[in-house]
């Protein structure tokens, strides 16, 4: 067994390093990708400023930086990412302080929350807007409130399993910095 990972009483104990390095290279990875997202709304106002067919619709019911359904995943995986690269530092912090305190159940979960959470949004964001776009033609840019709800509301909950993922992080975070003053 790695160094990685201890069995105590049965069940595998992370050790602070391996939580630290879990959500560095996830949210060095998410933030990657919201980058590479950030290409989609560059895109989409080069095709439209090529089109120059912008309706009055359009322009009532958008303003330019939310012209793009992309722009909400683009700026979610960006910040969660580099929230999880903050919170693995965290954790890299508390083992360099000393005998660090032992990683709770919630906290193993942690970066997969984190990520899931993440992936998921850009999933909806992606997937939901196709299929929500088959039923509600061009919904996002017309006013058909009822499709946008429903796709607003799927990336929320995924949002808010990110969420989750870091108040448990924080929650652990906190616990051991008490430890060390």
């Amino acid at each position: 067994m790695s160094n990685a990972a201890i069995a105590i009483d049965g069940q595998t104990a992370v050790t602070p390093t391996a939580l630290s390095w879990k959500f560095i290279h996830w949210g060095l990875g998410l933030f990657i990708t919201g980058f590479v997202t950030g290409f989609i709304p560059i895109a989409h106002y080069i095709h439209g400023a090529l089109a120059g067919d912008v309706g009055p619709v359009f322009l009532k019911n958008m303003t330019l930086w939310w012209g793009c359904p992309a722009i909400l995943a683009e700026l979610t995986l960006k910040t969660g990412g580099l929230g999880m690269i903050a919170i693995g530092l965290c954790y890299l912090a508390i083992v360099r302080q000393g005998p660090s305190p032992d990683i709770s159940r919630h906290e193993r979960i942690a970066p997969t929350l984190c990520a899931y959470g993440l992936i998921a949004e850009l999933v909806t964001a992606g997937v939901g807007y196709a299929v929500l776009n088959y039923f509600w033609p061009n919904f996002f840019f017309e006013p058909v409130q009822a499709g946008k709800n429903i796709w607003l509301v799927a990336q929320g909950l995924s949002i808010a399993v990110y969420v989750v993922g870091t108040c448990y992080a924080f929650a652990g975070i906190r616990r051991a910095s008490r430890e060390f003053r």
